[in-house]
């Protein structure tokens, strides 16, 4: 017979009031058994004999009734767990008081370690048994019961989850992995769960800004009251409420990153609310004003400054990660898994998020530095042959220009660096211990690398400030830039001289907008408020002397005396040169002439005479004859053309004035002459002439001449002469007036000719008046 289901399992057991067998169901209240669990409390900061007493009999308490608990029998097991409260209460008080991997070891005492490890250990498997429907064939609940028995009983939710992620992913990130996939499988209520809580992750930011006098794009919906206003910045604000600002944000950062790494399914859900684009901005915001005021403040302890620096640290590393791990599972992912018909909109998503985050530029070089974006794009244009590669040079170019006026290398670590004095001018000596570092600086040390560096040795930290400022450094502005800067804030402020605005430019990363706001609601850190305002910009000697900048045509020839020491005067003239030599010198100096030989000669252009030997005459004469070639002188070459400037230079011909004619000459005779010349001259014309294009009353004229020729042929013989008829007013005759009846009749087979049939068909039907 096959096992039934713990939800659907009856026993029968005595009522232990009247005696009588009665039937329950196997998750009932009376089945749970009577034990109380006592909550849990942190380690002992100190070695107290007494607290380290208390907490290892509370822990012992602890540790032994989850033990107890584990070693239950199914049934038993699930009612202690739905129906003791207790041990829910906790369950709790470990998730939220046990610490951190990110938490400074305290030197606590080797059994309060034990225990520690211990307890942790039977907390794990408490939770691995409770999100577990399925111990073996016989012992197992129902998936979708097993869902809303945790669901409705509160044994997990969201804030546990994320607990649950931080406490034990790191070596358990298996285990925990299918642990939470089971919950979110069984139980799909937890994702809109979720959903509703990541209002609540992005309001952390929103108040965290709030608290630092920062405000985020979009934090608010409503305008912010005067009269809450803030002039609290992180440079300015208590101790103590810095160390929980980011005692805050390490552990919310941190958190984050686990459950992300864990469970990258919630990517989807997370990237619903924008969340990379929320994220960059808090980090281009908070992290350059908190890492600022760590740096600057002055610390009686330096163990304060080494937890301070190191947990913001830790959180610059792990945004920047949890930012990865979206973009890797939301965007890349899918198109190393997917068909190239389906990586389309994945790739658009990588786009789009990356263009929403260009503005971030130190979110941008940070990330960029862990996780380069180049490589990104190369494995999205390996993925699709459709990139546009506007976008993706574009988002390639705004990296680049995150990175002007930075070094890209990765930062080494400095040993025994010389501590930076700091805003009051105090400064401490320390000596640095710490291994090199080599991932984003010292200020992105890895968690083990963190968790090794206890509080009882703070002077070995130095080197994380020194790597924490190389980590983060800020473009050097000057020239007109600066001046530009300068001239912007006294445009509003004409009354600060230039040397202080200077300064504040300085200190608040050249940021005018910054300076502007700052000094308007004095909220400039106290050094630069005991500057005098009025002082003038002090203009800094250029450090490379004149003399050894000047660049010019002269430079370095034989008479530069700054780059020569000795010179030949004797090639120095003062005045005009006077030469010496007469004009017979000068026509039979012929070094120009030997000159010019000694060039042609290397192209073989100058044969030189060579004189010849009494017995070598005959030798070259044979090799050269001057005899004429009058092979063609016998053909008129071109004699017979005509010459193409006749018309040029004809003239008309000569005529004899008449004065000087002879008498027995006759002028008409001589024009008769004349006109019978033009005339011979015109036809000879004619006949050449090229006619290119004919006179149209010539081509007409000759084919009415075809034409008649061709009447004459077939004998048609039209005598028009009757159509014409006498003179007007002399009357006609018969044939002429029939010619013209005729004409007039059959003048409508052509043209336009039959108006007059027309009026007169209108006129017989009455239509004109006649």
């Amino acid at each position: 017979m096959p096992a039934l289901p713990l939800d659907e399992l009856q026993l029968t057991e005595k009522d232990p009031r009247t005696g009588k067998l009665r039937t329950l169901p196997a998750l009932h209240p009376e089945i749970k058994a009577d034990r109380s669990f006592v909550l849990y409390r942190p380690p002992p900061v100190v070695r107290d004999p007494a607290l380290v007493e208390e907490f290892l009999e509370r822990a012992k308490f602890i540790a032994d009734d989850l033990n107890w608990l584990l070693a239950l029998p199914h049934d038993k097991f699930w009612c202690q767990v739905i129906f003791d409260e207790t041990l829910q209460k906790c369950l709790d008080s470990y998730l939220c008081y046990a610490p951190r991997k990110f938490d400074a070891l305290l030197d606590c005492h080797p059994e309060v370690n034990e225990m520690q490890k211990c307890l942790h250990r039977s907390v794990f498997l408490t939770f691995l048994r409770m999100s577990t429907h399925k111990e073996s064939k016989d012992h197992f609940i129902t998936p979708s019961v097993f869902g809303e028995i945790i669901y409705n009983n509160f044994l997990f939710d969201i804030p546990k989850i994320l607990d649950l992620c931080v406490l034990f992913g790191k070596g358990n990130g298996l285990l925990l992995q299918k642990m939470i996939e089971n919950i979110f499988t069984w139980q799909p209520s937890y994702f809109s769960d979720l959903d509703e809580t990541l209002p609540t992750v992005l309001q952390v930011f929103n108040n965290i800004l709030h608290k630092c006098g920062l405000q985020c794009e979009g934090a608010s919906a409503e305008p912010q009251k005067l009269e809450e206003r803030v002039n609290v910045t992180p440079g300015n604000m208590p101790l103590q409420e810095l160390k929980d600002i980011v005692l805050y944000l390490c552990d919310t950062c941190t958190t984050l990153w686990a459950f992300l790494d864990v469970f990258p399914l919630a990517c989807q859900t997370f990237q619903k609310h924008e969340f990379c684009y929320r994220l960059a901005s808090f980090y281009e915001l908070a992290i350059p004003e908190l890492e600022s005021a760590i740096k600057k403040r002055h610390y009686e302890d330096n163990s304060v400054f080494a937890d301070l620096w190191r947990r913001i640290s830790h959180s610059r590393k792990k945004m920047i990660e949890a930012f990865h791990v979206l973009i890797n599972q939301v965007c890349l992912q899918p198109i190393l898994e997917s068909s190239c018909e389906n990586i389309q909109p994945f790739i658009e998503e990588f786009l789009q998020i990356f263009t929403s985050v260009l503005q971030e530029r130190r979110f941008l070089r940070d990330y960029d530095e862990l996780f380069p974006v180049e490589d990104d794009v190369s494995l999205l244009q390996q993925a699709s042959s459709t990139l546009d590669e506007t976008r993706t040079a574009y988002i390639l170019q705004a990296v680049e220009s995150a990175w002007e006026g930075v070094d890209r290398k990765k930062a080494q670590v400095v040993k025994d660096p010389t501590p930076p004095a700091t805003s009051n001018g105090a400064s401490a000596i320390a000596e640095s211990t710490a291994e090199d570092v080599e991932e984003l600086g010292a200020a992105y040390a890895s968690e083990d690398e963190l968790l090794a560096l206890s509080g009882n040795a703070p002077h070995s930290v130095w080197y994380l400030q020194c790597a924490g400022a190389a980590a983060a450094p800020i473009a050097k502005v000057s020239g007109v830039e600066l001046d530009s800067l300068i001239s912007q804030v006294k445009d509003l402020l004409p009354d600060l001289g230039e040397g202080f605005i200077l300064a504040c430019l300085e200190e608040y990363s050249y940021n005018a907008e910054q300076v502007i706001n700052n000094i308007l609601e004095d909220k400039l850190v106290p050094y630069l408020d005991k500057l005098d305002r009025t002082m003038q910009r002090q203009l800094k000697p250029d450090p490379t002397p004149l003399v050894t900048s000047r660049h010019n045509v002269f430079q370095n020839d034989e008479f530069d005396v700054f780059s020569r020491d000795s010179v030949d005067v004797s090639r120095i003239q003062k005045g005009k040169r006077r030469e010496k030599d007469t004009t017979r010198s000068l026509l039979n100096d012929k070094r120009l002439v030997a000159e010019q030989k000694e060039r042609y000669s290397q192209y073989s252009v100058i044969v030189e005479e060579i004189p010849v030997q009494p017995g070598e005459a005959q030798l070259y004469k044979e090799d050269y004859e001057d005899e004429y070639d009058d092979t063609y002188d016998g053909n008129q070459v071109g004699a017979n053309d005509a010459d193409s400037d006749d018309e040029l230079i004809s003239r008309r011909p000569f005529t004899i004035p008449q004065v000087l004619r002879p008498k027995g000459q006759e002028e008409g005779q001589e024009e008769e002459e004349e006109d019978d010349e033009e005339e011979e001259e015109e036809a000879e014309k004619e006949r050449t002439k090229d006619h290119f294009v004919q006179d149209p009353a010539v081509l007409r004229e000759r084919a009415e001449a075809r034409r008649l020729a061709y009447l004459a042929r077939k004998g048609h013989k039209h005598d028009s002469s009757a159509v014409v008829g006498n003179v007007k007013g002399h009357g006609q005759n018969r044939e002429t007036v029939q010619e013209r009846r005729k004409k007039e009749a059959n003048k409508s087979m052509r043209a336009n000719h039959n108006r007059r049939v027309m009026a007169d068909r209108k006129r017989n039907k009455g239509m004109i008046p006649s």
